[in-house]
């Protein structure tokens, strides 16, 4: 797994190899609990441009949460906060036209507000033109002061995590006190993160929100988010690398400094470097320990080009910043998630260790986590964790087609490459989710109790339908056959809007809390800022939510 030969490229201590074609098989995947400034890229051809993201540099950037930063007090009286409320700027986004979509966190009396982030939409002159709220209670509550221990807290969530079968279960650090603010009246609650190690192998981070005053668990929400080289899944690809000595590492400059580490069968750790003398990575098998790495690499690389290239977002944080991946995580391993704690995305083997979950679509799946929480920051956890799912689908898919990777062909399928079924079927289906055997097609009542990775099919849906349409065809020599759940006819309105859609109402219009219905209004909004109200893409969007029964 080592080996071939290479190119060089220009750059100070940088340079792009290229490696012979590797073979693609195996097996892995995200499993549910086991798994300056301008328009940014290219818009559509009928979009209005001014309501496209601008491309940001770093200074224009900074300057904007100065700004946001030295004036959020007086947003906060204008907004008809109470005394005890103070803002915390997030981030910034800025349309070509001047609009600027201002994402702030919460506090009361100094405590966190969960629930309590919202987003102020200003014209280019300043004025506000609207705010979108994850909760329209008024935060307050009658007292600041803990009726329980947070030792109680503590046992409680502890005592939860054992019974999901976590092991090692024990408190990260102490609870912390917060105001809970994300469903019903606001209250005074402790916030208990739990470590340890999920059954399938996956580390813990299961976050449990527990009443104050009667300690009663009011919420839970898991943390972890799951999931020239010759790579497995993606042939011949160039990397980013940098000379350090007499070798190299696979450190990308022109992406942040984005690198990929071994971490050599352990489960925590940033991991060793990679080092190669002659810049030819890998074998293109996975009993070489740099294949692995090759394809991660890659899957970073095409990700960071899709978000800049397509949305103007410079890193996955929007700073220009790399994040960094880790590989040989565990023993077997099967899966691959993302961690904000680090800011990272880690790769398991597979069975037996011979089949590692690093193809196109799974590594822009990892990454995008990344994207959503730095923006709507959905909580993984009912119809808003299901949607944070679809999110990295839906990219992971977006990423897959903008690669034109002719190895790995754009699909609408989750996960085909690494066979995690071992009969060559995907993990999902976006035309239809239910092929899977437990994804939801269309919305209902209960679709929020599901696991994230299965409530995630409404969403997926709902984007294959907007893209695409309903009914049969075949796309790169895949058949689809997408049903609605209305039996109407659903008129496709082409991807690459799609994507543009999906991205402005994660950026602009989503909360922590959004459930489908309001996703469905936040893809309105954007679509009418996109094309206009009265467009064939508004329309589109109403059509495709009608096809999974978000009315």
């Amino acid at each position: 797994m080592r080996k071939t030969f290479s190119m060089p490229i220009s750059g100070a201590g940088k340079r792009r190899s290229a490696i012979a074609a590797g073979t693609a098989v195996a097996a892995a995947a995200l499993l549910a609990s086991g798994l300056s400034a301008g328009t940014a890229g290219a818009a559509p051809a009928d979009a209005k441009s001014g309501a496209q993201p601008a491309a940001l540099t770093a200074s224009a950037r900074a300057e904007l949460l100065r700004e946001a930063n030295a004036t959020k007090a007086d947003t906060a009286s204008s907004l008809g906060l109470g005394a005890k409320e103070k803002l915390v700027v997030k981030d910034v986004i800025k349309d070509a036209d001047g609009t600027t979509h201002t994402r702030y966190d919460r506090t009361y009396d100094g405590l966190p507000v969960l629930g309590g982030d919202l987003i102020v939409h200003r014209a280019k002159g300043g004025d506000v033109r609207s705010v979108t709220k994850a909760t329209k209670a008024t935060v307050k509550v009658a007292s600041t002061t803990a009726g329980i221990a947070p030792s109680a807290a503590a046992k409680s969530a502890v005592k939860l995590a054992k019974a999901d079968d976590t092991a090692k279960a024990a408190a990260d650090q102490a609870p912390r006190k917060v105001i809970w603010a994300a469903t019903g009246k606001p209250v005074l609650a402790f916030e208990t993160v739990v470590g340890g190690v999920q059954k399938d192998g996956t580390p813990n981070q299961l976050h449990v929100i527990t009443d104050a005053a009667t300690g009663k668990k009011l919420y839970e929400y898991q943390g972890i988010e799951n999931g020239k080289g010759a790579s497995e899944y993606s042939g011949s690809v160039e990397l980013g690398t940098s000379k350090e000595g007499s070798g190299y590492t696979l450190t990308d400059a022109d992406r942040g400094g984005h690198k990929t580490t071994n971490l050599e069968n352990k489960e925590d750790g940033e991991g060793k470097a990679f080092t190669d003398d002659d810049d030819n990575w890998g074998t293109g098998k996975p009993d070489d320990p740099q294949t692995a790495a090759v394809d991660a690499h890659y899957g970073a690389a095409v990700t960071w080009d899709y978000y800049k290239n397509v949305h103007g977002r410079d890193g996955i944080a929007g700073d220009g910043k790399g994040a960094y991946s880790r590989v040989h995580y565990g023993d077997s391993y099967v899966n691959a998630f993302w961690d904000d704690s680090c800011f990272c995305m880690t790769y398991g083997d597979g069975q037996d260790n011979k089949a590692p979950l690093t193809a196109i679509d799974v590594a822009a799946h990892e990454m995008s986590h990344g994207v959503t929480s730095k923006t709507a920051n959905l909580e993984y956890s009912g119809e808003s964790g299901g949607l944070n799912e679809a999110t990295s689908d839906i990219f992971g898919t977006a990423v897959e087609f903008n690669a034109k990777n002719s190895t790995d062909v754009g699909d609408y399928l989750i996960g085909e490459k690494i066979d995690i079924n071992g009969d060559g079927s995907p993990l999902r289906y976006m035309d239809k989710p239910s092929k899977d055997g437990q994804s939801a097609d269309a919305w209902s009542d209960g679709v929020g109790d599901l696991d994230v990775h299965y409530s995630s099919g409404v969403a997926n849906h709902f984007f294959y339908l907007l893209s695409e349409g309903s009914g049969a065809k075949e796309i790169n020599g895949v058949k689809y056959d997408s049903p609605t759940s209305d039996g109407s006819k659903v008129e496709g309105i082409g991807r690459d809007k799609a994507e543009k859609i999906w991205y402005k109402a994660l950026t602009t219009y989503m909360t922590s809390n959004t459930d489908y219905h309001a996703a469905r209004e936040a893809t309105q909004k954007a679509a009418t800022d996109l094309f206009g109200a009265d467009s064939a893409e508004a329309k589109g969007v109403d059509a495709a939510w009608a096809g999974v029964n978000v009315k």
